[in-house]
């Protein structure tokens, strides 16, 4: 009876989020699909919104994720290799830096976006850009990446690292060709996680890269990102939640094709380092 109450117990629960996550899709699909066409997506926003469509809105947030991972993956990576692999598990400076990131971890995003404000915006100079708004989150994704790829190098069994010893290899030569692959399912899931949150960001932008709905030039011009936007319709224009529920399907849509793409280069390019 245990057993059985148990197994259901684990059923039940999983059916309650998938439940919930079609729920959210649903409401959205319904509010929002009669306004979704690919005119919705190309053109610009007209009306302050309600009209229109998303067009500079898409690139500015596929720019602002694209400085943000092209700045957090390579950074976090090196950290979470030098946190697993050439510190002690008692190194002071070693658990220190990981106490800095579980609580980086939980800092409030609007926190984050004043200091992206205060340092990248004001004090470097590059003002409300998509600079600035990528480099802000890249500090708010790097302490859950770093965590997450430090977890999955070191739940990597020693005999690896033996095994690698033994066959003469060395040390820069076993993590890039042995535990990086080994390890590439909880770099994944960082990736992914990373991507959710600054995907998903609206306080930290605001501060950084801006409310304009123009197309961007280059990555020191102002740009709305599609949370932002989705925040504006919702609380500041009147009549336009039908815009507002069509392009947050976008934002779903994109979340899913960022992290179906970072799942399959990260198995593509690890694994092949594990064949070579």
């Amino acid at each position: 009876m245990a057993e059985r109450l148990f197994t259901w117990t684990i059923w039940l629960s999983a059916a309650l989020v998938a439940a919930a996550l079609v729920w959210v899709i649903g409401d959205l699909v319904r509010l929002g699909m009669a306004h979704l066409s690919l005119d919705f997506l190309l053109s610009v926003p007209r009306d302050a919104g309600r009209s229109g469509g998303i067009g500079p809105i898409l690139v500015s947030t596929v720019l602002i994720i694209g400085v943000t991972l092209a700045v957090a993956l390579p950074l976090g990576l090196m950290a979470a290799v030098w946190l697993a692999e050439f510190t002690t598990r008692g190194n002071a400076l070693g658990n220190a830096i990981r106490l800095s990131l579980d609580v980086m971890a939980g800092v409030p995003s609007i926190v984050f976006g004043l200091f992206g404000n205060a340092f990248f915006s004001i004090y470097l100079g590059m003002g409300f850009s998509i600079l600035s708004g990528g480099l802000t989150l890249a500090c708010m994704v790097l302490p859950v990446f770093i965590r997450t790829s430090e977890m999955g190098l070191a739940a990597v069994s020693d005999a690896w690292r033996h095994g690698a010893s033994a066959l003469g290899m060395t040390r820069s030569a076993a993590i890039w060709h042995i535990l990086l692959p080994a390890a590439s399912p909880a770099i994944g899931a960082g990736i992914m996680l990373g991507i959710g949150r600054a995907t998903a960001e609206t306080a930290a932008l605001i501060f950084t890269s801006g409310y304009v709905d123009r197309m961007p030039e280059s990555l020191l011009d102002s740009g709305r990102s599609l949370a932002v936007h989705i925040y504006d319709l919702s609380m500041n224009v009147t009549g336009g939640d039908a815009a507002a529920h069509a392009a947050a399907l976008v934002l779903i849509a994109l979340i899913v094709v960022f992290n179906l793409l970072a799942q399959w280069l990260t198995d593509r390019w690890l694994h092949r380092r594990l064949i070579a």
